[in-house]
């Protein structure tokens, strides 16, 4: 295909993914109310009272959600895209790799989300709502704030379990081997501690019920980094005995 036919294909390409965006945006805006009520229901059973403190508050966390809405259709859609773009050109293994890495990265980012949302976010608003005790202080939150807040425990929770992801995705194209994950678990461990403490609020718990999933995530990337290690040399064999029978 000459260089006009791929630019062609690539305009056509972006328009897709433009529009996908745009769809999930307008169906967000649509449904925005629902979704920031479901959001807020998740506080209110903590008697958290919401306000918005600008007239255009409560516009602008409609107009976030719609946003977010967007983007988790369009992110697909995009992805789906790129591979139907790079497909011509890629060997029949990277196409495999390719359409695992969009699957498992989706399904990952979605129990991550899941995850936050009937574990994490109930402890830390539980948690954060209790520190008022023998304080003379009204909980009054804004409902950006606290939308904010949510999304951004949602994003942090999708990022962190897409891990095993990224550690089979390096060890298909030979960056990574099991044997450098072992020998930085420690490091890993402590590092994982210190995000922890960053994330979440001040209190062992919290820190707890962050770390020991991402500590999971990492034990299942040494597992899944084995097995795909071994898959690899094995297809490598066959290969070569192929190679040998010719």
């Amino acid at each position: 295909m000459p260089l006009r036919g791929h630019l062609s294909e690539l305009r056509k390409r972006l328009i897709i993914c433009i529009v996908f965006f745009l769809a999930g945006f307008l169906i967000g805006l649509y449904n925005a109310p629902r979704i920031v009520t479901l959001l807020t229901d998740m506080g209110t059973q903590y008697n958290y009272k919401y306000v918005f403190i600008a007239p255009q508050e409560l516009i602008m966390v409609y107009f976030s959600v719609a946003f977010w809405c967007g983007v988790i259709t369009g992110i697909p859609a995009i992805a789906v895209e790129v591979y139907g773009f790079a497909k011509p050109g890629l060997y029949e293994r990277e196409k495999k790799a390719f359409r695992f890495t969009l699957l498992f990265g989706t399904l990952c980012f979605v129990i991550g989300v899941l995850f936050a949302y009937k574990i994490t976010l109930p402890f830390m608003l539980y948690f954060l709502i209790k520190l008022r005790i023998g304080v003379d202080v009204t909980a009054s939150i804004s409902i950006q704030s606290y939308v904010s807040f949510l999304l951004t425990v949602f994003l942090i929770f999708g990022v962190i379990f897409e891990l095993p992801v990224v550690s089979v995705v390096f060890t298909l194209v030979g960056i990574l081997k099991p044997e450098y994950l072992v020998k930085a678990r420690k490091a890993v461990i402590v590092g994982i501690f210190l995000i922890a403490a960053v994330i979440t609020p001040p209190d062992i718990l919290s820190q707890i019920m962050v770390a020991v999933p991402m500590i999971g995530l990492y034990e299942l990337s040494i597992v899944l980094c084995r097995l795909f290690t071994k898959r690899k040399k094995a297809q490598e064999e066959e290969e070569k005995e192929k190679d040998g029978d010719l």
